[in-house]
């Protein structure tokens, strides 16, 4: 019978498990955006959603309790003053689980965990026009450093021509044998 189980092992022990979540719960917080296999996204993601209830309520119990599965005080920080405002209006269902194919090694099902209200950076729309407005500043700043490495060379040979050579010392000549 398989009664009271709730959740998956992992195939870990129960300190493994424990630092697992810990670790991926921390680096979901610190980046917003992790990748990682199906069964331990769905193991990460209760834990993660339930912090991030304790971090809408900014309180001296939330953040020990907090503090007690997240070691990192930036992270903890940044839980209760940046994600945990911005989830504010949301009842539940903080993270979103995208499913990205499966790994080449070993077949296991790889996903993307991250924050619902995640944003990539757009590039598509305003990298065209700074990459047209920096073509030409970069051709006239190429054309600037192509100058003095072509003056520096020459002087450097002008400087070495102009250099008298050095004095023998008597009988010190050189003989060819």
């Amino acid at each position: 019978m398989n009664h009271r189980s709730g959740f998956n092992p992992l195939s870990r022990t129960a300190a493994h498990q424990r630092a697992l979540a810990r670790s991926m719960v921390t680096s979901l917080f610190r980046y917003e955006r992790i990748n990682t296999t199906k069964p331990k996204a769905l193991e990460i993601r209760k834990a993660a959603e339930k912090l991030i209830t304790r971090g809408k309520v900014d309180t001296v119990h939330n953040r020990r309790q907090a503090a007690r599965f997240i070691a990192d005080p930036i992270i903890l920080a940044k839980l209760f003053t940046n994600i945990g405002p911005r989830m504010k209006d949301r009842p539940g269902g903080y993270t979103r689980i995208l499913k990205t194919g499966f790994r080449q090694g070993d077949a296991a099902d790889t996903v993307i965990l991250e924050l619902v209200d995640f944003k990539l950076e757009d590039k598509t729309a305003s990298g065209k026009k700074d990459d047209k407005a920096k073509k030409p500043a970069e051709k006239q700043s190429a054309d600037k450093k192509a100058a003095p490495r072509k003056t520096g060379a020459a002087e450097k040979t002008k400087a070495k021509a102009d250099k008298p050579a050095k004095a023998k010392a008597p009988g010190s000549e050189e003989k060819n044998v």
